[in-house]
Parts: C-alpha cells; structure tokens; sequence
C-alpha cells in the first residue's frame, strides 16, 4: 500500500488533500493551520498539527512526499528536512513564481520533481501520486533511489523498437532521481529498420556478451519487454532482477517480493507504459527518446490494427506532439538488407498453404530479424491470414508467427506446441518461439537438417492445432524439391 504524506498548508496542499482521500493508500498530513487539522480529522483523515519542518510530526515512513508550502523559504526548508528523513522516498515540489532561479536549482537538486504554478499543477501532483497497476510510480522511484550502484536496464535479445525505446526511457526516469543508469541487450540489433532507429537517433544501448556482463556491478536489474532472467535473453537464470516493465503475458507466475513489477497484457506495447511513467512524473521526453517510443508503439501494433488499446492511441497522441516526423519516416523506409530478400524468397519458394494458412521453412538463416520481417510480408497475401515461418542457425531454432482476422490464439498454440522443447509464447496475433538444436544439429547434409528441423517444429504445431480454436487449419511446410504433399 503506498503511503502518501503531504507537508505544508498552502492551497496546493488543500486541493491534493481532498482529491488524494478517495485514491487508495494511506494518506497523512502535516500543517500548522489548527482549522485545516480539524477538519481534515472530521473528515478521518490523519493529521497532525504541527510546523511541518520539524521532522518529529512525520510518519516512520511515506513512499511519497508532496511539499505544500505556503512560502518558498518554507518549500526548501521542508525539502531539505523531508529528504534527510526519507531519502528513499520520492518527493515532489512546487515553488511560485516569485522563486529565484538559484532557489528553484537549490529545491530541484533536492526532491525528484519540481513543478511550475501553472493551473494543471494540482491535477499533475495527483496523477503522480495516484495508484498504478504495479502498485504506485513511488514504489518504481523508491526502488530506483534505494540504489547504491547504477541501474542496469537490460531489453530482450535481439531487441525490437519496443524494447529499445522502453529500455532509454526507463534509464531516462533513473537519472531523473540521480541514479546513474545505462541500456543493455544481449544478441545484435539485426534488423534494418531498428538499426536505423537507433542510429539515427543516437539512442545509447549497448551491446554485452554473456561473460563480460557482471550483475553485481549494479545496484539491481530492470528488464524491459520481456519479465524473466534467462528467458528471451542471455542472463543467468538466477539473476536477481528489481524492476519489471513488460506488456506480454507471462509463461509463469512472476514473484512480485520485494521488487517493482508492471506488467500489462491489455496494453499493444511496453512504450505506452513507460511514456505513461512520463506523463505521471510531470516530464517530457526529448526528440529523440519521444520519436523512438512512438516508433515503438507503432511497430508493436503494427500501425494501430494489433492487439491495440486506448492506452495506445492516448501515448501516441502525446509522443506525436514530441516526436520528429522526418526521422520516423527515414526510420520506416531504410534499404532492404540482402538476408531479407533472401529470406522472404526462400520463403515464397518453399511455402506451403492450406485453407488460409501458410507455414515455410527457410532452413539456415543468418539474420534471425528476417523471419519476422518475412512472417509478415506473407501475411499480406490474398486469402492468407496465418503465417509461420521458421530457420535455424547453429545452435538454434527460431519461429515466427502472425495471425490475422481469426479467432486462432497464436500466442497459446506456440507456448503449448513448443514451450516443452524451448522457450515459445507471444500474443493471439503474434508470436514466437527458440528452440535449441541440440543433438539434430549432428546431421550432415543441410537438406536432411532442414527436413528433421521442419518435422520437429511442423508436427509439434500440427497437433496442437488440431485442439486449437480452427481445428480446420493445417500448417504444414513443403517438401525440399517444391513438390506438393
């Protein structure tokens, strides 16, 4: 339960106070005005009549602090005094306009968010304030502030605009609140379009391998666009991980101790939950960090028709104010690698397509990127409205699927054709799976390797959709000569 303190008898204070008591959480108030405290009391609101800058009125603790003061000498004194007794808690400011620019430094270099006397002002405070599914953005912040060491925000392998955008947007929250903070993935950043992204927007990500990244060089992990260590990215299983922002639904129950964790099936992409973090805080993100969440949100809803939400419109219309038009459309039309064409001809040429679906494997692959890309390319196709395409490298199996205008649940038919043999799941319109090659990968010739690849992944799907929602849809892959089965 979050437990919100509110210091100060400053009008500001008197209109949180009001609208704070019917949000969740336990709410006190410490003022000087004997009426307010009255009232407040008759009201069974906690309140404690006292000056609010003598530290023995508070509470043992508040997850946040909204200084509302009457005077700007008497904002940073209570500033000052509410961050030495909770120096984990987020604490939240407002000074008039007739505060110097000195004070206005000295004040933000004390709480985590200052704020302008505009007339949204009040209306702001409650919305950072209020109840968010993860429990509170006070528990996100605290968490992040309690940090000893820099934050490390870590994207799924092989990350997406999705990933990528969520990941510079969290570690832009972290430096908000003084926590040094950088991006990470594991894998390479394949395909055309999210090299793009990244370049063209300068965006810092970095690139690790498994033996060089140390986890106990942080403060604590934040996964972004995917919920568990070890799953869909090259952390150790047993990683400890503090933060989780995530929109797909989980393959298994998540331990919430001790840790932040927001994740939301019912929202197309992670994007629109970090640029709602933005909007709760008060903040802005910059040209860059806005054209890449909206770059995000879009991809993952492939334009607004997939698994889209209100969410998603509402964060789009605030990044799309934000946002550079130009770069995102350079970023949607860059040249075309060469795996790619090679890929969706492979594609085209093995496909084999039953009722409305369409299933291919492409065999060796070196841009795993490609599949995806190729998945959805198919799906274009008149009469089809389901596409599984799948390739192998050295070490693994990599499966994509899309699926549109069906009642099909892509996402279920992966996690219980393949889940048992690799790592599978997604959403009902699309989805994927990674699955190791194991002892097949022994086979000598390449065409009997792709054949025993199509069968382990084909038959597995085959079955399952024959309980599946359109039992009467078969996908199956073609022989290697072309012929028809």
């Amino acid at each position: 339960m979050i437990r919100r303190l509110v210091l100060g008898d400053g009008t500001l204070g008197r209109h949180l106070v009001t609208q704070l008591d019917d949000v969740p959480g336990e709410l006190y108030v410490v003022t000087a005005d004997t009426g307010w405290v009255t009232t407040l009391r008759d009201e069974s609101i906690a309140a404690v009549e006292g000056d609010p800058t003598n530290s023995q009125h508070y509470p043992s603790v508040a997850d946040i602090v909204v200084i509302a003061a009457e005077t700007v000498d008497q904002t940073e004194s209570v500033a000052e005094t509410a961050r030495e007794v909770f120096p984990d808690a987020s604490l939240i400011a407002a000074v008039g306009l007739e505060a110097s620019d000195d004070t206005r430094r000295r004040v933000a270099a004390t709480v985590d968010r200052l704020l302008d006397p505009h007339e949204e002002l009040a209306n702001r405070l409650l919305d950072a304030t209020a109840t968010d599914p993860a429990g509170g953005m006070g528990l996100l912040l605290s968490t992040i502030r309690s940090l000893s060491k820099p934050l490390a925000v870590v994207a799924h392998d092989n990350p997406d605009p999705d990933a990528i955008a969520s990941a510079c947007g969290l570690v832009a929250i972290a430096e908000l609140v003084g926590v040094p903070a950088d991006a990470y993935y594991f894998g390479e950043i394949s395909h055309q379009e999210n090299r793009a992204l990244v370049n063209l927007l300068d965006l810092s990500l970095y690139p690790v391998e498994t033996e060089s990244f140390d986890p106990d060089e942080y403060g604590t992990i934040a996964l972004v666009d995917h919920a568990q260590a070890g799953v869909n990215d090259s952390l150790p299983p047993e990683t400890e991980v503090g933060v989780v922002v995530d929109h797909h639904p989980p393959r298994m129950p998540i331990d919430k101790t001790d840790r932040y964790v927001d994740i939301r099936p019912a929202v197309g992409s992670t994007s629109t939950i970090i640029t709602e973090y933005f909007r709760r805080l008060g903040m802005r993100p910059d040209q860059p960090l806005a054209t890449a969440l909206l770059y995000g949100i879009q991809t993952d809803t492939k334009g607004f028709t997939r698994e889209v939400s209100t969410a998603d419109f509402e964060a789009a219309s605030e990044l799309s104010e934000l946002a550079n038009s130009d770069d995102l459309k350079r970023i949607e039309s860059p040249s075309v690698s060469r795996s790619v064409v090679d890929t969706l001809a492979t594609a085209i040429k093995r496909r084999d397509v039953r009722g409305s679906a369409l299933a291919s494997c492409v065999g060796r692959i070196s841009d795993r990127d490609a599949l995806a890309q190729t998945a959805d390319d198919l799906l274009n196709m008149e009469g089809i409205t389901t596409v599984i395409v799948y390739g192998y490298t050295d070490e693994m199996i990599y499966v994509s699927g899309r699926t549109r205008g069906t009642p099909l649940d892509l996402g279920a038919v992966f996690r219980d054709a393949l889940d048992q043999i690799g790592s599978a799941g997604g959403h009902a319109n699309m989805a994927g799976a990674q699955l190791p090659l194991g002892i097949i990968r022994d086979v000598d010739n390449t065409e009997d390797l792709t054949t025993v690849v199509h069968e382990l992944v084909a038959e597995r799907i085959f079955s399952t959709l024959d309980v599946a929602s359109e039992p009467a849809v078969y996908m199956i892959n073609p022989p290697l000569d072309g012929s028809s089965k």
